[in-house]
């Protein structure tokens, strides 16, 4: 059975606090693992909420700031240690090569696993499989710093009594789907489009093109709040956003369900978040994130 679920790792920004580790989030996506923005600590919060360095298969970091990339190092000789059989593919951004490079090589160690390099440098689709597309979107930020969206493809969806009307059962059900028709029935006569699932990872960034991109017609859309609207001049000048900008992006862009994290340490009550996001409109599914928290994407449409 397949798996789609968000296993959130840490939600602090800027520094760890008693109850919240720094940035780490796992997006299962069937067979397959995405650790986003492993900051310090991530190896250890995987101990916690029971990840493997075997479920990773692609790790996206946003930008090279320290709450985003710092635990890098630590999940990178994890993998090796564990002599993870499988390819791993590192998406960042190409102008802080530099900085991957110290991180994958801070200390030493063997290196036993295949890890391959694919650095960001504009948008656009980073990896197109049977299962998804990865994509990236430049943001808003002092630091160059990307978002990443995965869309499954439409499928369809097979409908019983249009299948039962036509008098095909049994092995032609399957035949019907993979050739398109059968004995002049079209596909299209005995299922419907089935839409492909999406999701999408923003973090710090300002209000800008690139995250309203990601987060277009989103079943889950992950995205940083570090500021309540208060301090909405504060969040400018760092480069980030507010629970009211990310409620409004989430908003305008139809997304389903908003999943608000990265929140500064000065903030001492979660549920206002909430409060502001909904008072900013959006209607949706909403939840505020702490450390070791699963979401499930939500279920088709």
């Amino acid at each position: 059975m397949s798996v789609r679920e968000l296993v959130v790792l840490g939600t602090a920004s800027q520094v760890p606090t008693r109850h919240r580790n720094h940035n780490g989030y796992l997006l299962r996506w069937d067979g397959e693992g995405f650790l986003f923005d492993p900051g310090e600590g991530t190896q250890r919060q995987m101990l916690r909420a029971g990840v493997a360095a075997h479920d990773l298969n692609r790790i996206c970091v946003t930008h090279f700031h320290g709450d985003h990339s710092l635990g890098l190092a630590g999940v990178v000789q994890r993998i090796n240690l564990d002599k993870v059989p499988h390819e791993i593919t590192a998406h960042y951004p190409r102008s802080g090569q530099r900085f991957f490079d110290r991180l994958r090589y801070a200390t030493a160690y063997r290196e036993t696993v295949s890890l391959r390099e694919a650095p960001v440098d504009t948008d656009g689709a980073l990896a197109v499989t049977p299962g998804y597309t990865l994509e990236a979107r430049r943001l808003s930020h002092p630091v160059e710093s990307f978002g990443y969206r995965i869309v499954e493809p439409d499928g369809r969806r097979m409908l019983p009594d249009r299948l039962a009307a036509h008098g095909i059962k049994g092995p032609d059900v399957g035949r019907i789907q993979r050739e398109g028709s059968l004995n002049g029935v079209a596909l299209e006569d005995v299922s419907e489009v089935r839409r492909g699932q999406k999701f999408a990872f923003v973090m710090d960034t300002r209000l800008c093109e690139g995250a309203q991109v990601l987060a277009e017609d989103c079943d889950l859309l992950v995205i940083e709040s570090t500021f309540l609207d208060e301090d909405e001049e504060l969040a400018r000048e760092h480069g980030h956003l507010t629970a009211g900008q990310a409620a409004r992006v989430a908003r305008e862009a139809g997304v389903r369900h908003l999943v608000l994290t990265h929140f500064s340490q000065r903030y001492t009550d979660p549920e206002e978040f909430e409060r502001q996001a909904r008072a900013a409109g959006y209607e949706g599914e909403l939840t505020v994130a702490h450390d070791l928290l699963r979401v499930p994407l939500p279920k088709r449409r």
